[in-house]
């Protein structure tokens, strides 16, 4: 990649570009690039600039799409996704925990580094933060052999929105017992552990949250903040008082007394939260009220650093209309009595663009005047799309002549090695030569040059004869990249209850099955908690609190099929229990004696994985999630062992059985086997999946 940004940078056109960022241009105006174009051209800016740049674009699918291009074209400079939900009403309704992790470790990394791209949607322009200095500030580093202030520590932690339980078991949270500090980071797959000799840290290491056993050791562990809402217990109280100022003014408004008293009952709790220096996820709708000088990101970015506004038109509309979403929203909580008057949970677009002070690099694919701006350059680079020859091999010998009479320098891009050996092998059918690169190669080139790497997107650029292909113009094949690990899983997320809806069955532990019919908030020893209602038989009624949700499970059952709800205080659920008890331990006998049965039966075992398999799943146009790829290598381990196979696959409607299943039946035909296929509605259903797998015989009944 390096060879290609070197060559590019050396054309007329692009140094004018880095150029003017060099020399401090407060605004320039780049048109003609499309797709990942825009992704080299942000890379090459990036090396000779080496600080820190801001690119933002209309939506977070661009957003993704070019920090996956950034990512593979650049590889001295760090690239950094900032993923925001488009209305703040969603965020402040539910909140993702991975997203929200994503933008901590990402805006995290990218200020303690001296350069770096971040890539965010406009939305998150929008969004109200903390001022930079609090980020700054709401970090510990931990190190083996210094000494630690215990008591200062659990307070930054507080602050920085770990919550303290007695054993961690999810991220955000920590726990201290004797000497040790058990801290559970957002950003990290596993919590760590750090044993104190006295105020000495002794050791520090990472460890296996439900096992307990220890892992990698660490010389120091940086600690990030576990929430984007960064406040002083100063600016929780503060908060607390301007709100109750604007409830008071709010209450003036209205002239009905239920209207009032809703208003009031409302919002007079969440004050007294706040004056409690409770911290909660709600608590950022009023986050207007929490700061003496709230921040966007643009205060992040420093003032000599750079901003780049991808395609500033779609910005401005997207802007604009999220404004005009809020407000709506806004006027419907003003309305319905749940929100005060005189608040904002976003800045508005007008109050962003006033706020740019950095120098502006404005891309367009069209070259037309932008509202509002005034570039001191403009430069039109001449761009064109990769066109699209769906393995018609002969379009692509003809566009390859031309290319090599204008001695254009042509390069493939291979998401890997083998894939790179197959275009080869497909090109040379034709009578088209390619070379492999083992390395960094140095343009211009003569002949068609395959390389490994990944980009969304091919491009032309004629007035400096560089042709840029990828697999999906060539053969229609979606490039698979491979999938980032997840650092928070779902299973955490069960823990909510916006899972559950009014009116789904639930299972109390202590109490059988009954119906949710949603949150109350009820006056315990004149404090104000909310609580799960469960409605039972009759008119019983079970309010059970939201910190005991452990104890309430989502009813499963058979489709359609009503359950028969319970009694409170009556003894039929535990003879329930019971029964189900007496049942499950014969049955636990049964499977112990057919386990035994199966461990002693001799089996087939499949041989391993041959290249044909291998080729055969590379060619799956879509992305594995991370639970298909483990259940497709347990299942592949389990017909390589000689005993039988005892294992069933379960899941949701489009959560991908079938791929799975496939590749199953795909390595048991390679060993010779037939496989017979039973789909569960009719011939539609089989039709479907010949279609999509490709050569699979029908029996009709």
């Amino acid at each position: 990649m390096q060879g290609i940004k070197d060559y590019l940078k050396s054309k007329e056109d692009i140094d004018s570009i880095v150029a003017g960022v060099s020399s401090g241009l407060s605004e320039q105006l780049v048109s003609g690039l499309s797709g990942s174009a825009r992704g080299m051209l942000a890379s090459l800016i990036s090396e000779s600039l080496n600080k820190p740049i801001l690119l933002v674009t209309h939506q977070l699918m661009q957003a993704q799409q070019l920090y996956e291009d950034l990512s593979e074209i650049s590889s001295g400079v760090n690239v950094f996704l900032y993923p925001v939900n488009e209305l703040m009403a969603s965020e402040i309704a539910i909140a993702s925990p991975e997203l929200r992790s994503q933008r901590i470790d990402a805006l995290t990394q990218w200020l303690n580094e001296d350069a770096g791209i971040l890539i965010a949607p406009v939305a998150a322009l929008k969004r109200i933060l903390p001022p930079a200095s609090y980020w700054k500030k709401h970090q510990i580093t931990f190190e083996v052999g210094t000494d630690i202030d215990l008591q200062k520590s659990i307070e930054t932690l507080v602050e920085m929105g770990y919550e303290r339980v007695e054993m961690v078991s999810t991220p955000g949270e920590f726990s201290i017992r004797g000497g040790i500090i058990d801290i559970f980071s957002l950003t990290q797959e596993n919590p760590i552990r750090i044993e104190l000799f006295d105020t000495e840290v002794d050791s520090i290491r990472y460890f296996d949250s439900e096992t307990q056993r220890s892992l990698d050791k660490l010389s120091k562990a940086p600690i990030v903040p576990a929430t984007e809402l960064l406040l002083t217990d100063h600016d929780i109280a503060s908060g607390a008082d301007k709100l109750e100022e604007a409830l008071a003014h709010s209450l003036k408004k209205l002239t009905k007394k239920e209207e009032k008293e809703k208003l009031s009952t409302l919002i007079s709790h969440d004050i007294d939260r706040m004056r409690e220096q409770e911290r909660f996820q709600e608590m950022y709708k009023y986050v207007h009220f929490l700061y003496e000088h709230p921040a966007s990101l643009l205060d992040y970015l420093p003032k000599d650093g750079l901003l780049i506004l991808d395609e500033m038109s779609r910005i401005q509309e997207t802007a604009n209309r999220l404004d005009q979403e809020e407000a709506e929203w806004m006027n419907g909580l003003l309305a319905s009595q749940q929100m005060v008057r005189d608040n904002q949970i976003s800045f508005d677009w007008v109050d962003v663009w006033a706020k740019m002070e950095q120098p502006r690099l404005y891309l367009s694919v069209f070259l037309r005047h932008i509202p509002n701006t005034n570039p001191q350059n403009i430069v039109n680079l001449s761009c064109r799309s990769m066109q699209q020859f769906h393995g018609q091999m002969n379009l692509l010998q003809n566009e390859i002549s031309r290319w090599e009479k204008g001695n254009f320098s042509v390069l493939i891009f291979a998401p890997n090695e083998k894939r790179a050996e197959k275009i080869q092998s497909v090109l040379a059918d034709y009578n088209m030569e390619a070379d492999i690169a083992s390395d960094n190669i140095t343009l211009p080139i003569t002949k068609p040059t395959i390389i490994q790497a990944q980009i969304s997107s091919g491009f032309e650029l004629p007035l400096h004869r560089l042709a840029i292909l990828t697999e999906s113009e060539l053969f229609k094949q979606k490039t698979v990249r491979p999938k980032r690990k997840q650092k928070i899983s779902n299973a955490e997320r069960i823990k909510s209850y916006q899972e559950l809806k009014v009116g789904d069955y639930v299972v109390h532990a202590n109490h059988g099955i009954g119906k949710y019919l949603g949150i109350e908030t009820l006056e315990v020893n004149g404090l104000h908690k909310d609580f799960m209602l469960i409605k039972y038989s009759g008119d019983d009624k079970l309010f059970v609190p939201i910190d005991q949700i452990d104890l309430v499970q989502k009813y499963v059952g058979s489709e359609g099929k009503e359950p028969k709800l319970y009694k409170l205080g009556g003894s039929e659920w535990k003879k329930v229990k019971s029964k189900v008890q007496s049942t499950v331990e014969d049955i636990a006998d049964d499977l112990i004696k057919l386990y035994a049965e199966r461990e002693a039966t001799q089996g087939y075992a499949f041989a391993e994985d041959t290249l044909m398999q291998r080729e055969f799943e590379d060619a799956f146009p879509y992305q594995e999630t991370e639970d298909q790829l483990r259940c497709i290598e347990e299942i592949k381990k389990d017909m390589e062992r000689s005993r039988p196979m005892d294992r069933l696959l379960c899941g949701d409607v489009g959560y991908g059985k079938t791929e799975v299943a496939i590749r199953a039946a795909f390595k048991a035909i390679a060993d010779g086997k037939q496989v017979a296929i039973l789909v569960p509605t009719n011939h539609l259903s089989a039709t479907a999946l010949r279609n999509d797998y490709g050569k699979i015989s029908r029996l009709s009944d």
